[in-house]
Formats: structure tokens, sequence, C-alpha cells
């Protein structure tokens, strides 16, 4: 169910709202009670930094679904697809040939001069040529049919745990729903993700790839999601010191002696995975696990380098880079950018700070970031001085009139701007979008912010095979 920013209810839902009238709101409670509940028991932990009170908490769960016709899911998973196929070529070429600096589509500055371009990495091509093999995509809906890309995240984007945990309680708990309403299942998700790994691994590897998952270790604040992707996919959970580098082969120590890995999903930033070549300081990375991919003996996904897909900057030429590489309009449309390092982009954003959106373009988690309607003056004025001293790092977008989902608040049931971010895979077999994602909601009245290290929460994605029951019919 959902509303569009003018706050009109699709009539295409109403069943969902039928079922929310049928149900007791105390009993709703208590079954959100019981998947927090068991969520802390699980462990699914996330750190809210800055906040006086630092330890691990559960991110807030919302038992009222999100719901995706199956007609307007068809358009989505075509505009993920294309934008998905641009980064990827996009990649392949800033460090391969550099065709679309040449052309002149981007600046050279854009590139050579953000942090986020890897020189180490250049010339270097991961197997098969598949440089961002898990992409989340962050979506934000200000119409009935009026999807945006709100930013790309092709390094190593997090949540799908709690997708997959989130489907589980609402199967738990909310079975009518499942029977009521044809549901495209999400539990497939880790046997794709393997299939992706031990596709992608180096040509000569044989028929059974030896693929584990690089964690930084527990005091991550993401480290549940590793180790239940691990021990879902039937895979080992690995740190630095499970790994060598002998000869630019990656082994992995384990009481019965070395053995060989072929792939690896690496969860660890590119400035901490290889002390020889990134950070010399960094406890986190194997040495020698760069001149190891350099040589073709061993894939990582996603591939080093990819952050400069991720970078705000690189958004705003999005839909250029997707008609560069596809040779055709973006199917999902970008929100309105203004690049500060523009003098004349930068002057409008000036004058206009308390009706925009300014973030930093390397910026993550919610952090380094100004929303100009709801901030107070002191705010303003510091991003304008920082705007000023160090305009190549900021971009700024309007203030959507988002669209709200029916959330249960302790008030009772009422609108909460949400995102949404699904799950695309990239194999050597062609790419998959997985039918669901992770909705964020902002619990805050008003608010536009849905991190969860912001003390966002979220909820269950539905995605329809068809268009869903006309109404919801109670069961005797």
């Amino acid at each position: 169910m959902g509303t569009s920013g003018a706050g009109l209810v699709r009539p295409e839902l109403t069943a969902l709202g039928e079922w929310l009238d049928v149900t007791d709101p105390a009993e709703l409670r208590r079954r959100q009670q019981s998947a927090e509940v068991t969520f802390r028991q699980l462990g699914i932990t996330f750190a809210v930094y800055g906040d006086e009170d630092a330890s691990e908490r559960i991110i807030p769960f919302d038992i009222v679904p999100r719901v995706f016709l199956a007609d307007e899911w068809a358009r989505l998973s075509a505009g993920l697809v294309q934008r998905v196929e641009a980064i990827n070529a996009f990649l392949d070429d800033i460090y391969g040939a550099r065709r679309i600096l040449k052309d002149g589509v981007l600046p050279e500055d854009l590139i050579f001069g953000n942090p986020q371009f890897r020189p180490e990495i250049a010339g270097m091509r991961p197997p098969h040529g598949i440089w961002a093999h898990i992409c989340g995509i962050d979506l934000v809906r200000t119409g009935p049919d009026d999807f945006f890309v709100l930013e790309d995240n092709a390094r190593t984007p997090s949540g799908v745990s709690y997708m997959l945990e989130n489907r589980e309680a609402m199967l738990r708990l909310c079975p009518e729903l499942f029977r009521q309403f044809r549901v495209a299942a999400v539990d497939s998700y880790p046997d794709l993700l393997l299939q992706t790994m031990k596709s992608v691994a180096p040509p000569g590897t044989g028929s059974n790839p030896v693929c584990v998952v690089l964690t930084p270790g527990h005091y991550n604040s993401a480290y549940y999601e590793h180790s239940f992707l691990a021990d879902s996919m039937g895979i080992e959970l690995v740190e630095a010191a499970d790994l060598v580098v002998d000869d630019n082969i990656v082994w992995m120590r384990t009481i019965a002696g070395r053995v060989k890995v072929d792939v690896i999903y690496r969860r660890i930033d590119d400035d901490y995975l290889d002390p020889l070549v990134f950070r010399p300081d960094s406890m986190l990375g194997v040495p020698g696990l760069i001149a190891a991919y350099a040589a073709g003996n061993v894939a990582l996904l996603n591939a080093p380098g990819n952050g400069i897909a991720d970078d705000k900057a690189i958004y705003s030429y999005m839909p250029e880079i997707v008609r560069y590489y596809t040779g055709a309009e973006a199917k999902l449309p970008n929100v309105q950018t203004f690049r500060c390092r523009e003098p004349e982009a930068l002057q409008y954003v000036l004058d206009h700070l308390d009706e925009l959106v300014v973030k930093l373009v390397d910026g993550s988690g919610g952090y380094g970031m100004l929303v100009g309607p709801t901030a107070s003056r002191d705010e303003i004025e510091r991003f304008r001085a920082a705007l000023v001293a160090e305009p190549q790092r900021y971009i700024a977008q309007p203030t959507l009139a988002l669209s709200t989902v029916p959330t249960l608040v302790e008030q009772g049931l009422a609108p909460r701007h949400v995102d949404f971010r699904p799950f695309v895979l990239t194999g050597s077999k062609g790419i998959q979008v997985v039918p669901g994602g992770l909705t964020r909601v902002a619990l805050r009245e008003g608010s536009l912010v849905v991190n969860s290290s912001q003390g966002g929460g979220t909820k269950d994605s539905f995605v329809l095979l068809d268009n869903g029951p006309a109404h919801f019919q109670v069961q005797a």
C-alpha cells in the first residue's frame, strides 16, 4: 500500500488497507514486537553512530508491508538491468580504454581527481569482465508511476539480510497475507548469489570453485549479514588471518591444510583490502591479494575500484553514461542534481540552501548531509562555509515530495516516507533482479532520512506475481 506525494491512496491496493482495517491494532503491535524479539535473539543489530548510547541495537521493523504490483515491478526491473549494464560498461571503460573521456562525455578531472578512482587497478580486468556483481540501487517514488534513482551502490551494498529476515518474520507472523496475495519469493537469494559467485570464477578453475566471504570481523556493524550470507550459502566466512597469498595464488588455512580459493565476496573497503597496494597500516586485508587478482587467479566481488561508480558527482552524469553505453535514454531517471563544482550551480545552491538537500559526493549512511527545510540556521551557515571552501565535494538536490506508506507507530497507523533498495546480481550468465528488496522507512514524523544509522527502520517489500486481489477476503 502506498500514497503519492499528494497523499492519495493507490486504489489497486485496497486489499491491504482492508487487512489493516480487520486486524486489531493491538494484535499488529504484538506481532511486530514478536519479530523484534526474534531479531534481537538472532543478533541482527546495527550501531547508531553518534548516539549517546552507542550500543548495538536492532533496526526497528514495521509489520505493514510495502507492495509492488507485477506490472510496475516489470518496468522497474527493466530500468535496473539497463542501469547495471551501464555501470559495468563504465567501470570497464574507465579502468581500460577510457573512451568516454576521449569522447568528452565526462570531464577528465572528475575521474582522475576523484579519491574513489583507483589508479592501482587501471589496466586490470576482472574475470569475465564483470565489475559490479552485486548492486543495490536506491530508489524513491514521488507518484504512482514516478520512480527516481537516488544513488547507486556498487561497492559493498548491505541490507540483503534484513530483506530475508523481514520476509521470514512476515511468513511466520502474517500468514494470511500470503494466502491472499501471490508474493514472489526472496528466499532463493543466497542460492542466486552463490551461482553468481561460481559463474565468475577465473577460467580453468573447474566445475566447483571454492568461494568464501571475507569479513573485517565481528566488530563491523554489518557482521551479522556477513555471517548470515556465508552460512546460508554453505561457504566459509573468513578474516584476513585465514588467507595467505603464495605465488599469486590465494590459499585458505584450514585444519586439514591449505585450500586454494577461487572467488572472494569481500565486505572490506578498497582502502583496507591489501596493505601492499592500498593502506599499508591495514590489519584487515590480505597482503598480495591484488597481485593474485591482477594475475587472473581469483575473482573479487565486487571488484576493487568500483567506488567511482558510487560517487555522487558521477551519479549526476548517469543519464549521459547510460545513453553512451546502451544507446538509449535511461529508463529510470535521476533526481535533478546540482554539481557544486560548477560555478553557476554553486551559486544557485548557496542562494537556496534552505530548500535543498546537500550531500558529500563520497558520503554514505546519511552522514555529511544537509536537509535544508528542516535544518537550523547554524547548520545552514556551516554548510555554506563548507561549500564555499570545497565546492567540488558536494552535490545538491531538491527535496522531493516522497510517497508515504502506512507504518505502525506509537499512535497507531501513520504515513511515513520510504525509499527502496532492490538488489541486482550480475554473473557471467546474465543479470538477475531479486523480486523484492529493502524498504527503509523514516520513523520520525516528517523526516526524509531513512538510513538505519540515522534511526530509520525497515519493512518487507511484497512483489506481486499478478496485480493482487481487489479485496481482502476474511477467512472464517
